[in-house]
């Protein structure tokens, strides 16, 4: 079949349709086929289930590949076209080979003006990537995220979905050096820090086993509850937490604060618009 040059500009093709996906190795196969049916067994409808099919199918292989999708639609009688529209609607699953660390930058609006977009910027630079690129040791893969939901900790970096709060240009670039030298990192706050692989293995709803990982905590910091200490009377203490500024720390904190904690003032940094009560008009 022949292609008119009006369709080679528009790079459409008309040749020969794709192949179906090849199959899994038979004993992965049986070994997925028995995850799965735990997770099945899950849902009132078996069709509920493709979102954490879909994670199973990517602590695989580190993405969702077509004999990923395959393997879904047959065990959940769907078509491979239904379960390739899920899985190209969520950023979550991966779509091509990715590195052992998803490093996710934030650059929406409180984190790009606390420094995010630096960020990111000195780390496609250290790296050597653009977004969504991963680095030739297939350790790193860089990519900006819209919101980490973390606004209080800008800016924050995540890695496999874990959070390293109030970081910098120069923090940044020692998480992800340590990251590719093997060097064990700690997460500001909640679970150890484990590969993408093992991250989708977790997330497709199966126990995480290491030691200590289910007893870490995870939850709101003081910078998320001084709203709520304000409004009982509580007077929070200021200070001021840089993370990885220097290294491992002889003693942890008793408590993880934001790099917001402590009030500014604006005076001090722009003369021509001082802190302070905005007069009403008239007055």
């Amino acid at each position: 079949m022949t292609t008119t040059p009006s369709e080679k500009s528009a790079g459409v093709s008309l040749g020969m349709p794709q192949l179906p996906a090849p199959d899994y190795p038979a004993d992965v196969r049986a070994r997925l086929e028995r995850d799965a049916k735990d997770v099945i067994a899950r849902y009132p409808g078996s069709r509920s289930a493709l979102l954490p099919l879909l994670h199973l199918v990517q602590s695989e292989e580190g993405h969702v590949t077509r004999t990923g999708m395959r393997f879904c639609a047959e065990m959940l009688g769907l078509t491979t076209a239904e379960v390739t529209a899920v899985a190209t609607f969520y950023t979550m699953y991966r779509r091509k080979p990715s590195g052992d660390y998803q490093v996710g930058v934030c650059t929406n609006t409180l984190c790009a003006v606390m420094g995010g977009d630096a960020i990111f910027d000195e780390l496609k630079q250290h790296l050597g990537v653009g977004n969504d690129e991963t680095t030739e040791d297939g350790k790193i893969t860089l990519e900006h995220i819209e919101c980490n939901a973390a606004c209080d900790f800008a800016p924050v970096v995540m890695v496999n979905w874990e959070f390293f709060d109030n970081q910098t240009p120069e923090s940044a670039k020692r998480l992800v050096d340590d990251l590719r030298a093997g060097v064990p990192v700690e997460p500001t706050r909640g679970a150890p820090l484990c590969t993408y692989k093992e991250t989708a293995r977790i997330l497709a709803g199966f126990p995480d086993e290491r030691p200590g990982a289910v007893e870490a905590t995870g939850g709101a910091g003081p910078a998320s509850l001084i709203g709520l200490r304000l409004a009982k009377g509580e007077v929070p203490q200021p200070r001021v937490v840089h993370p990885r500024a220097g290294g491992p720390q002889d003693e942890a904190p008793a408590e993880h604060l934001s790099s917001h904690d402590a009030p500014q003032q604006t005076s001090a940094s722009d003369p021509a618009h001082p802190a302070g009560p905005t007069a009403e008009e008239g007055e």
